[in-house]
């Protein structure tokens, strides 16, 4: 039995992860951290880490909070001997680099986007860019709800940097084309954003050649894909050695 810890709890992605944990028999939510202290049905929240029991043996901790909380959270695993699933996103390179400190310490698990068809979407655009070769222009398309602070989102982000990486980094990022009236460039990347209504989150890469275009897709349904995720990385992390884990190394040993 693996016990997780969720941070952010009382939060919509938190809550999820709570009730996708209930609904199995191989793990169980112990803990909850979040602003204030209560409970979360019978799981017990604490306002800090500060106040968190000593944690067991075969414990993960999974964060959906913000950039702050991912990283006190990375400290404490760290200093507890504690694996962590960090699903914040809007990390700096400041923050990541804590990430990457307690890798050296503890197993974390680190995503922009813990669906696992999200990240498929990127295995198979990775190799439509290694197939094309930058014959055909490469634009990213991405969709959320209203609220989302974010833009481009993280995902959409990760999704560009696998497909640059794949072409060997000659893309330069395209946001904003109204202030420029010119062609476009042949090293262009473009991503784009839309925000409205409830759009839970829908993904686009577009490779468009001449008198053809390919599209490869994902839409989210509902969050609890990726509190599905975030479980799948936890219960992956509680058997691995100290590093730096991405969706990647757990489609490998699951998926592909």
């Amino acid at each position: 039995m693996t016990d997780v810890i969720i941070q952010g709890i009382c939060g919509r992605m938190g809550r999820v992860v709570a009730e996708k944990l209930a609904a199995r028999e191989d793990c169980r939510a112990v803990a909850g951290v979040d602003c204030a202290a209560g409970r979360v049905g019978d799981i017990p929240v604490y306002a800090g880490f500060d106040t968190l029991p000593q944690p067991g043996a075969n414990t993960v901790l999974i964060d959906f909070s913000g950039p702050a909380g991912a990283v006190a959270a990375a400290r404490w695993c760290a200093a507890h001997g504690v694996p962590c699933v960090i699903c914040s996103t809007g990390l700096s390179a400041e923050e990541e680099s804590v990430l990457e400190q307690t890798a050296a310490k503890v197993p974390v698990f680190r995503s922009a986007n813990m669906s696992v068809g999200v990240n498929v979407l990127i295995e198979l655009a990775k190799h439509a860019a290694r197939l094309l070769d930058g014959s055909f222009d490469v634009e990213i398309v991405e969709k959320h709800h209203r609220n989302k602070l974010d833009a481009p989102s993280g995902t959409a982000l990760m999704i560009a940097d696998a497909v640059n990486a794949e072409a060997g980094g000659r893309y330069t990022y395209t946001y904003d084309r109204h202030a420029v009236r010119a062609k476009r460039g042949d090293a262009e990347l473009g991503i784009s954003s839309v925000r409205g209504g409830s759009i839970v989150g829908e993904h686009e890469v577009l490779f468009c050649g001449p008198e053809e275009t390919v599209t490869i897709a994902h839409s989210a349904q509902s969050r609890g894909v990726f509190a599905d995720g975030a479980v799948r990385a936890a219960l992956f992390l509680a058997g691995c050695a100290p590093g730096y884990y991405t969706m990647s190394d757990l489609l490998r040993k699951t998926l592909l």
